[in-house]
């Protein structure tokens, strides 16, 4: 757990110093729970909402875009549930003066005693060898069934709790299991409150005047309230999505694990309006589409995986998240969900409105179901920084740390370096730029010796380095330096673009 810490730190590190993350406002000494991307980080997000949007709306003729407003009309938080419902169970230990979400303090400590159930398997199969049944011995050793047992228990009362709104009893599970608060170790907790999540503001001249509004929580309210105006303007027939990325704002009391859990991040989302009863095939459908999305990106299967939700939301008939193993464990990096005719029924019983879709085939009126699609891209930014960063040692003892980021993705597609800074070098390598700057982002340098500009580009994930040299002069050719293995080799001008393009084109993840 020690060396997963670390390496999250030197990732945070390394974030900051070549210009991915930085702390927000950071000369006021930050904000908690925001920051800002940097050159390097602008572009990687930049790169994966193109590749999102390229798969999810290029890529089917039934699905369409929308840019709604953060600012929406109050009534349509209150249809939503938000205002009612959108809160977290909070609670303080009067001892450390911290405050944690009491769910988060008991799946913890499901989570350890979890990891006590591994531990004894992985001993198991050590003495066991090649005879040993993972699956017989989860089912029949008793000091595996007693663990398995009180985390059955424990999360049921959770679930119990969680679903009735029942603070006093998320207390008792805290009290009964006797958690310790991480950072005193005391077990001096105060009540359970619930803590809406929504930040507001007003809206109007004068303060008299004004009416109370909410920064979104969510996209995908825009999508609802605009589902009659995409779908008659298309003119779009059941089943068909609408897709938005866009920004959404939470007050996260306990904001933690640097851009996993913001107050101020970015959605991908995309709602799939299906006819009533057909839901869970395209639930299903969607969750393997979003999957493959994932793996055709390069990140490992064994780092992804399902998780089903026992604790349904409001508006849910089937959840399952994307989970995805990052340096602190596996957390959510995407839900699909089976949001039933929840959010349209209930913004057409506040509105007044009448929000359903004629289909002419069957000659009847329905309000539509939605299976939904919501990535955080904060987090999907997270996931490749964790899974790209890479420590390695050259055969000439020297190390290097690289960012095998997809070159799909890579902030940089190439960086050009001239030899030296004289003799027409320096011309040359602009002559190439200026060619090649509005297919790929390129950059150049000429500051230090190569080897040091190579280690530079290693650490921003650039996957080609090109240097020009006097031989260039005489027979128009470059080195160009491939970032993972990197082999250099002698190629002609005319062919760079090719080449790099091949590499970093989009295109080539659908293949």
């Amino acid at each position: 757990m020690a060396n997963s810490e670390d390496i999250f730190k030197k990732i945070i590190s390394h974030a900051k110093e070549y210009g991915f993350v930085f702390p927000s406002s950071e000369i006021y000494d930050g904000l908690s729970a925001v920051y800002d991307y940097g050159q390097n980080g602008v572009e990687l997000k930049n790169n994966i909402k193109n590749y999102w949007w390229a798969s999810m709306v290029r890529m089917n003729e039934n699905i369409v875009g929308l840019d709604a407003a953060i600012l929406m009309h109050p009534k349509t938080w209150k249809a939503s549930g938000h205002v009612d419902a959108f809160s977290d169970p909070l609670i303080d230990n009067k001892d450390s003066k911290k405050r944690y979400r009491a769910d988060n303090l008991i799946e913890e400590y499901m989570g350890k005693i979890s990891a006590k159930i591994n531990k004894e398997v992985v001993k198991a199969a050590r003495r066991f060898g090649d005879a040993f049944n993972e699956e017989t011995y989860r089912t029949t050793n008793e000091r595996v069934m007693g663990y398995q047992s009180k985390i059955d228990a424990i999360n049921t009362n959770m679930v119990k709790a969680i679903a009735e709104s029942d603070m006093d009893g998320l207390r008792q599970i805290i009290i009964d299991a006797e958690i310790a608060c991480p950072i005193s170790g005391s077990k001096n907790w105060t009540e359970v409150r619930q803590f809406n999540l929504m930040f507001s503001t007003e809206m109007g001249s004068v303060s008299s005047d004004s009416s109370t509004i909410y920064l979104r929580p969510e996209t995908a309210q825009g999508i609802f309230v605009n589902f009659l105006n995409v779908q008659k303007t298309s003119r779009l027939k059941v089943p068909f999505g609408i897709a938005q990325i866009g920004k959404a704002f939470r007050n996260e009391i306990v904001a933690r694990q640097f851009i996993f859990r913001l107050k101020e991040f970015e959605q991908m989302e995309m709602q799939y309006f299906v006819k009533p009863g057909e839901q869970m095939k395209w639930f299903e459908e969607w969750k393997e589409k979003r999957l493959a999305w994932y793996i055709g990106l390069g990140l490992p299967k064994e780092k992804l995986r399902f998780h089903a939700h026992e604790n349904l939301a409001h508006y849910a008939d089937a959840a399952e998240d994307i989970e995805f193993d990052f340096p602190m464990g596996f957390r959510e990096i995407e839900g699909i969900h089976s949001r039933t005719d929840f959010d349209l029924g209930a913004h057409e019983s506040v509105s007044g409105k009448k929000l359903q879709y004629f289909d002419s085939e069957a000659n009847e009126n329905y309000t539509p179901y939605v299976v939904e699609t919501s990535m955080g891209l904060d987090r999907m930014v997270l996931a490749v920084l964790s899974h790209s960063y890479t420590e390695e040692t050259l055969e000439d003892g020297s190390s290097r740390v690289v960012m095998k980021i997809p070159p799909q993705l890579a902030p940089i597609k190439a960086a050009f370096f001239p030899l030296v800074k004289k003799d027409g070098l320096p011309e040359i390598a602009r002559e190439i730029i200026d060619n090649l700057k509005l297919d790929f982002n390129c950059l150049y340098e000429e500051k230090d010796t190569i080897g040091k500009r190579y280690r530079r580009q290693d650490a921003v994930g650039t996957p080609f380095c090109v240097t020009i040299d006097h031989d260039t002069l005489n027979d128009q050719q470059v080195t160009i330096r491939e970032r993972d293995s990197m082999e250099q080799k002698r190629v002609p001008i005319k062919e760079l673009g090719a080449i790099i393009g091949k590499a970093v084109d989009i295109k080539s993840l659908f293949v």
